[in-house]
């Protein structure tokens, strides 16, 4: 395969992730977004751009947790460590800026000398949708 074919199959995955915005991506949604598009490109190969594009500080990857699919994202200038929040229902991962999880963060590393990285830092739970649908539930 030709640098010049992975290369516009490279431009195809970011183009994509750039279009996603916020949204996280696993490499198999990529793939199928793109061959609903009209433009098929493999999952592996879908990987291998990925890893190069995130090797090169392009896209952020996010490992959310045990047999679960790594997610990207278009790593804009905008875009800046946070924590997430991840739905165990409908699997929607959120983006939170929260002052007291910083203090927390502060905290750790004046006291027990450990920096954690908030981009890694996932919390588990309901989001508000599925709480309110659960809410709704007859028992």
């Amino acid at each position: 395969m030709s640098e010049g074919y992975r290369t516009k199959q490279r431009a195809l995955v970011l183009s994509l992730l750039q279009r996603a915005g916020d949204r996280h991506l696993t490499a198999g949604e990529i793939a199928r977004s793109l061959a609903a598009e009209g433009n098929p490109v493999g999952r592996t190969t879908v990987y291998r751009c990925l890893d190069r594009l995130v090797e090169q500080g392009v896209v952020r990857k996010f490992l959310l947790g045990e047999g679960e699919s790594a997610c990207y994202q278009y790593q804009s200038g905008e875009c800046h460590a946070h924590y997430h929040l991840k739905c165990s229902r409908c699997g929607a991962l959120l983006h939170l800026e929260c002052a007291y999880l910083d203090g927390m963060a502060a905290h750790l590393q004046q006291e027990h000398r450990f920096v954690i990285d908030p981009a890694k830092i996932v919390l588990y739970g309901l989001c508000d949708r599925c709480l309110q649908q659960q809410k709704e539930k007859p028992q």
